[in-house]
């Protein structure tokens, strides 16, 4: 599709409800391996864990060749194979409480193309403001990018080195194929690249199973949350960095970024895979 056609999609709706289910909050405490007690109703869903509802649910028969439903729906229909979260950027004004019913709002706010070492990128960037009984808890705004597959003899761009920040928390964080799954199934996410050894590699042209954007992101606000359990985180702005593969071996760091208020902590935040790579980065609010 020309880019002209393509941007009529701006501006593209939809609307979600989903009950706040608190098993499906557990099997994410397991998968994580969080120190929460069990969920039970009226308990505060953590931040990012809206992550595992408000699946798209779409017939086996319209899913696309890479587990994703086929474009062409609410998202437009980029004609380049490899779709990535790239990003984003949420606010939490309240919370998401467990056993309630939530809404979810989407809004196609930007779809841009650009040039890069890869050759041709597509963004869609899509606006989601979700409520609860009390109103609205999350704002967020994310960042997808569609891109080429890479020729046979395209060597992957260096990895960016992580921040020299002094650290103030980290923790380590094995990642192996049967988290990615369980992952997948929690988030109800059919994307073959998180559970599909042969398709990833021979396809798609990875050396390995690709661990979840939203999953390291994750990892960045638990690290937060226990760490400073006073605390309430009530920003994120991250950035996919580089891609990791599992089996690895994931460091998750925050540090002290500029002041942002008396009632305001700002924290640079990271994660690593195995060689010390940049994986994701982020800048954390702690009210």
């Amino acid at each position: 599709m020309t880019d002209a056609d393509l941007t009529a999609w701006i501006g593209r709706q939809e609307r979600r409800e989903d009950r706040i289910d608190a098993n499906r909050a557990n099997g994410l405490r397991a998968t994580l391996e969080s120190p929460d007690p069990l969920f039970r109703e009226g308990d505060a869903l953590p931040p990012l864990w809206h992550w595992t509802y408000f699946w798209d649910i779409a017939a086996q028969s319209e899913l696309g060749p890479d587990g994703h439903p086929a474009r062409g729906g609410f998202l437009p229909p980029v004609d380049l194979p490899r779709r990535m979260w790239a990003g984003g950027r949420l606010k939490w004004p309240g919370d998401l409480m467990v056993g309630g019913m939530a809404h979810r709002e989407s809004t196609i706010t930007s779809v841009q193309e650009k040039s890069g070492r890869s050759g041709r990128l597509v963004f869609v960037t899509v606006r989601h403001v979700i409520s609860g009984d009390a109103g609205p808890a999350i704002e967020e705004e994310h960042d997808i990018v569609y891109r080429e597959a890479p020729g046979k003899q395209e060597a992957s761009p260096k990895p960016p080195a992580p921040p020299e920040s002094p650290v103030r928390w980290q923790r380590r964080v094995e990642t192996d194929a049967t988290r990615l799954f369980r992952y997948s199934a929690l988030t109800f996410n059919g994307h073959r690249i998180h559970y599909d050894h042969p398709y990833v590699t021979q396809d798609e042209g990875y050396p390995g199973l690709v661990v979840h954007g939203p999953m390291m992101a994750t990892l960045m606000v638990e690290l937060l949350r226990h760490s400073a359990p006073q605390r309430r985180v009530t920003g994120l702005d991250f950035r996919a960095r580089s891609p990791v593969f599992a089996p690895a071996s994931l460091g998750v760091f925050a540090a002290d970024a500029e002041a942002a208020g008396a009632e305001t902590e700002r924290l640079e935040t990271w994660v690593t895979g195995d060689a010390g790579a940049l994986a994701m980065s982020g800048l954390a609010e702690l009210g």
